[in-house]
């Protein structure tokens, strides 16, 4: 029967048939199958250390009398009897609590659940750390015996073969886990937790694990610089990010109504300790209660915010498990394509606005909201783009093949612009002029919308002194001075010169920040100098101390170095498309 079993799993899926046969050996068995009942007894043993025993004190938090004893100290102190304070607790130091005064049953349901948080968290940790360490440790070893590329060749398509690896290279510690479910499901129906809230957990950890395990995959096909210390450095920045995370959920007070709670969402933490108030014993109850996304009250109830978690993996799963296939079907290609691009920009918008609009107040004020999240959306939006501009942008022979057999192409009846828009080996400006115009949609509404108030927050971008057109006139000024970098960075990497990358995110990074910092070192602030401020990277720091003809001016001098760029990288690019015969001819 159960060689039936593995010859079906060999055909649905030969390289997890290939995993399991490597990895499933007696041996290893039966050391995660030990290592699994060994974890579990210490966890239900490690709570008898707070037993009840024949010396349990009066004021214990098991004891029926303690509500009385308490009450009795109070009123002590209430009085400042200072005799009668002391023989209170002169008799409850020497006496102790009847045992038929214990409340066992709370002290079980107590002891079952700390059995269950405390697997709950272990799960996490196990599951993803090393899960993620195996999977990255593998691919490296596949890649140094050179069976990686045997792998490629073979008639399996690319999604059989990373669901195999998936499936199959944490299959031990799937094993640790699986042998302590019934120990954590037996403990979360004793402690009278709702099967539907366990269910949910289960889902947001496998939810958590398939999102964590193609990133790792992904980083695994994308790092091979890295050699050997590939897996430390992955499983190293998974374990990172769970214990800060866990900080941030356990802290008392948390304010989730801002942008950055996206990046919260892909940590079990917060939606685990919603299910399982407990958890951190944070007693006014989690922060995703009042969790709103677009002004639906998302966090009222469990399916939706499990939904809406579960909805966040499964697209980004997605959208990580096609540029896992782009890089394991060919290495050099670039983790996703220009048209996937737009979509993963148009995604992060609708996220981070959608996380902005919470309404947090009983009166709506639109303008106060993105005040406070201007700093977060602007940060986010320039990590996004320069990241973009980093993986889109080709180097110089891919450009030159793009240059000089374009037309030869069998799809040559596509005119330039669709070439520029959608072709991977073609320059990146226009791309980029794209995702400029996607971020800038939802702010063009804005200012549509705003109703210019004064409020008291800084920097105040929808002040009195600061009208539509001038805001209008920073974001068409941001825009420019994006594109300007984008062209500086084709301009590098059009180079014959070698280690044009590292040339390129040297000089953009230099560009960006040393004027800022120059200019804040010298003591010329943005309030001081204003019309300076407008020509670097953060010109809406000057907004609301300049005119809208200076800002106006500044758009159009940027406007006139961004045409002179792109004259250059034009010419670049023309040069670089010559065939050998016609450039020896011309001289070149």
């Amino acid at each position: 029967m159960m060689l039936n079993f593995i010859d079906k799993i060999g055909d649905a899926n030969p390289q997890l048939l290939r995993e399991l046969k490597g990895r499933l050996k007696f041996f290893h068995v039966a050391i995660a199958v030990a290592t699994s009942l060994l974890l579990q007894l210490v966890v239900f043993l490690y709570q008898f250390r707070e037993f009840p025993g024949d010396k349990y004190s009066l004021t214990g938090t098991y004891c029926r009398l303690q509500s009385a004893y308490e009450q009795r100290q109070t009123q002590a102190y209430q009085q400042s009897d200072q005799s009668k304070i002391a023989e209170l607790n002169n008799f409850i130091s020497k006496n102790f609590c009847p045992e038929n005064q214990i409340d066992w049953q709370l002290w079980w349901r107590d002891h079952w659940e700390y059995i269950f948080l405390s697997l709950s968290v272990i799960f996490v940790f196990t599951l993803l750390v090393a899960g993620t360490y195996l999977l990255i440790n593998d691919l490296a070893k596949e890649e140094r015996r050179g069976t990686l590329n045997f792998i490629r060749l073979s008639p399996q398509s690319e999604t059989s073969i990373l669901t195999g690896k998936l499936l199959g290279v944490p299959s031990l510690i799937y094993l640790v886990v699986l042998a302590a479910l019934p120990l954590h499901f037996w403990a979360g129906h004793s402690a009278n937790i709702a099967f539907s809230y366990i269910l949910s957990y289960y889902a947001i950890v496998a939810g958590n694990c398939i999102f964590f395990y193609s990133a790792a995959l992904l980083f695994g096909l994308v790092s091979r610089k890295f050699s050997g210390f590939q897996p430390w450095l992955g499983s190293g920045g998974v374990l990172f990010f769970l214990f800060m995370t866990l900080i941030l959920a356990s802290s008392p007070g948390m304010n989730l109504n801002n942008s950055a709670t996206w990046l919260r969402l892909f940590n079990p933490w917060d939606v685990t300790n919603y299910l399982f108030p407990n958890l951190f014993r944070i007693y006014h109850g989690s922060p995703l209660k009042n969790l709103q996304f677009f002004y639906l009250p998302i966090g009222t109830n469990v399916v939706s915010i499990v939904g809406f978690h579960l909805f966040n993996y499964g697209v980004c799963t997605y959208g990580i498990f096609k540029a896992l296939k782009r890089c394991f079907c060919n290495p050099q290609a670039t983790v996703i394509s220009k048209g996937q691009s737009y979509i993963v920009v148009a995604f992060c918008q609708l996220m981070m606005w959608g996380l902005t609009l919470q309404n947090s107040k009983t009166v709506f004020n639109l303008d106060d909201q993105i005040e406070r999240n201007f700093a977060l959306m602007a940060l986010y939006n320039l990590g996004l783009l320069f990241s973009l501009i980093a993986i889109l942008s080709p180097h110089r022979q891919t450009v030159q093949d793009w240059a000089r057999y374009r037309h030869q192409e069998v799809s040559s009846h596509k005119s330039i612009w669709q070439d520029l828009i959608s072709s991977e080996k073609s320059p990146a400006l226009v791309a980029i002029a794209i995702h400029l115009t996607i971020v800038s949609i939802p702010w063009l509404v804005w200012i549509s919308l705003t109703s210019v108030l004064d409020t008291d927050h800084s920097p105040n971008l929808a002040s009195d002194n600061v009208d539509r057109l001038k805001l209008l006139l920073t974001l068409v000024l941001s825009i420019s001075m994006m594109l300007i970098y984008a062209t500086i960075a084709q301009l590098i990497l059009l180079l014959k010169t070698p280690k044009r990358s590292f040339w390129a995110i040297g000089t953009i990074g230099a560009v960006m920040f040393l004027p800022p910092m120059i200019l804040e070192f010298i003591g010329m602030s943005s309030e001081k100098n204003p019309t300076i401020w407008l020509f670097s990277t953060f010109p809406w720091a000057a907004i609301q101390y300049s005119e809208a003809t200076t800002i106006f001016i500044a758009f159009i001098a940027q406007l006139s170095v961004l045409a002179l760029l792109n004259f250059q990288l034009t010419k670049q690019v023309r040069l670089a498309g010559e065939s050998a015969t016609k450039a020896l001819l011309a001289g070149r």
